[in-house]
C-alpha cells in the first residue's frame, strides 16, 4: 500500500517531528494538517514542513490522504475522530503518536473502525513542547510501537511498519493492552517519581534554596523528565490510571520494604536491593529480547575540554569504527567515564576499547 498523502491533527513536538522526518524521507509526498492554533500550521507552512492548512477536523480536504495522524491530547483525537470517519476513505489509514492505546483503541471500536486504524507510539521526545523544538532526526533509533486494531489487514500493517523504519526509528507491533501495562512501567512512572522527587525537594529545602543550589548532576539528570508538559501528562495519568496504580503499588512496596530495612538497620536486604537493581541495569544495554536491538556501550574517561570528542572519533575514524552515538555525561556522580560511546556491533564495541586503551584512555566496558 503505497502512502503519499499525509493528514495531521495536531503539530506539537511529536507530530511536528514527524511531519519533518516524512518530508526528509519522501520529499514528495503531500502534508495537510489542522491545528487548534493558527500560528501553528502557518508556522509549519512557512517552514515547509506541511503543504496545505486544513480549516478544522471536518475539513474535505482530509478525504485525500493514505494516512492521517492523530497528535492531539486523547480526548482531542476521540472528536478529530468522529468527524474524520465521515469524511475519509475505507482506504486511509487512521493512526495516532499517543503514549496511551486503550482509551483511542475502545473509542475505535465504538465508532467502528476496527481494521482501519493502527495506533502508534514513538517512544521518543523531550521535556520540550511546540512545533519550535520538532526535529526531523527525532525518531532515530527510538521504538516506534504499533497497535492495529483487529481486522487491520497486514499489508496495512506492514505499510505503516515500513513507514515508521523510513523516519529511522525501530517499529514494533504489540497489542495495545499490553503496550499500556509496559509502558505505565517504563516510562509513565518514572515521571510521575521524577514529579514527586522535585516537589519533595521544594518542600523540603530551606529559605536559601540550599538543595536547589546543590542540585546538579545526578539529580538533575533523573528529574529531567519532570520538566514535561503538565497537561500532557495529565492525561496519561487518567487514561492510563489502572496500569499506572498497579504498577506504582509495585513501586511503593519496594520503597517501603528499603525504608523498613533501614529503620532496621538491615544492612543485608539494603544491600541486596541495590545488588539486584544493579544488575538488572546492567543487563539493559547489552540483551533485548525477541525484536529489541542490542546496544553496545563504552565509557572513555576524557577531560572536559575543547577537542576532545574530536580526537576520540579522529582515532576510531582512521580505524575504521563506526560510531552509533557520542556524548558527554551530564556528570560522573553514577558513571565512571565523561565520554559515553555506543556501537552497532559487539565487535566494533570491543575493538574502540582495547584502541583506546592502548592510546593510554581509561575505558569501562557496558
Amino acid at each position: 500500500m503505497e502512502l503519499h498523502t499525509f493528514g495531521f491533527v495536531g503539530l506539537g513536538l511529536i507530530g511536528g517531528s514527524l511531519a519533518k522526518a516524512l518530508k526528509r524521507s519522501f520529499p514528495d509526498c503531500r502534508i495537510m494538517a489542522y491545528t487548534r492554533t493558527a500560528k501553528t500550521t502557518e508556522t509549519a507552512l512557512s517552514e515547509g514542513i506541511i503543504d496545505s492548512i486544513c480549516s478544522s477536523t471536518a475539513d474535505t480536504r482530509f478525504a485525500e490522504c493514505d494516512c492521517i495522524f492523530l497528535c492531539a491530547p486523547v480526548a482531542s483525537n476521540v472528536a478529530a475522530l468522529e468527524q474524520l470517519k465521515e469524511i475519509v476513505s475505507d482506504d486511509c489509514i487512521l493512526s495516532d503518536v499517543g503514549s496511551v492505546k486503550t482509551d483511542i483503541h475502545m473509542a475505535v471500536e465504538r465508532m467502528g473502525l476496527n481494521g482501519r486504524f493502527i495506533g502508534g507510539h514513538p517512544m521518543t521526545g523531550s521535556e520540550k513542547s511546540g512545533i519550535q523544538y520538532a526535529q526531523a532526526h527525532l525518531f532515530e533509533n527510538a521504538y516506534y510501537i504499533l497497535t492495529p486494531s483487529p481486522g487491520t489487514p497486514d499489508a496495512w500493517t506492514e505499510s505503516m511498519r515500513s513507514l515508521a523504519a523510513s523516519t529511522g526509528a525501530l517499529p514494533i507491533v504489540l497489542d495495545y493492552k499490553q503496550h499500556d501495562f509496559a509502558t505505565a512501567a517504563i516510562s509513565h512512572l518514572p515521571h510521575l517519581i521524577a514529579a514527586a522527587l522535585v516537589n519533595t525537594v521544594h518542600d523540603l529545602d530551606s529559605k536559601e534554596e540550599l538543595m536547589k543550589t546543590l542540585a546538579a548532576g545526578g539529580f538533575k539528570d533523573i528529574t529531567r523528565i519532570a520538566s514535561s508538559s503538565p497537561e500532557m501528562w495529565e492525561q496519561i495519568c487518567l487514561t492510563n490510571s489502572d496500569n499506572i496504580v498497579d504498577v506504582m503499588n509495585t513501586f511503593i512496596r519496594l520503597l517501603t520494604e528499603s525504608r523498613d530495612a533501614m529503620q532496621a538497620g538491615d544492612g543485608n536486604a539494603i544491600y541486596k536491593m541495590f545488588e539486584k537493581s544493579r544488575d538488572y541495569r546492567n543487563s539493559f544495554s547489552s540483551s533485548g529480547p525477541g525484536n529489541f536491538k542490542k546496544t553496545y556501550r563504552i565509557y572513555c574517561d576524557v577531560l572536559d575540554e575543547s577537542g576532545s570528542i574530536a580526537t576520540i572519533a579522529t582515532i576510531l575514524a582512521k580505524n575504521g569504527i563506526s560510531i552509533k552515538n557520542i556524548g558527554i555525561v551530564q556528570s560522573r556522580e553514577f558513571e565512571e567515564g565523561v565520554l559515553r560511546i555506543e556501537f552497532y556491533e559487539e565487535a566494533p564495541s570491543r575493538a574502540a576499547a582495547e584502541l583506546l586503551r592502548q592510546q593510554k584512555y581509561q575505558v569501562w566496558e557496558r
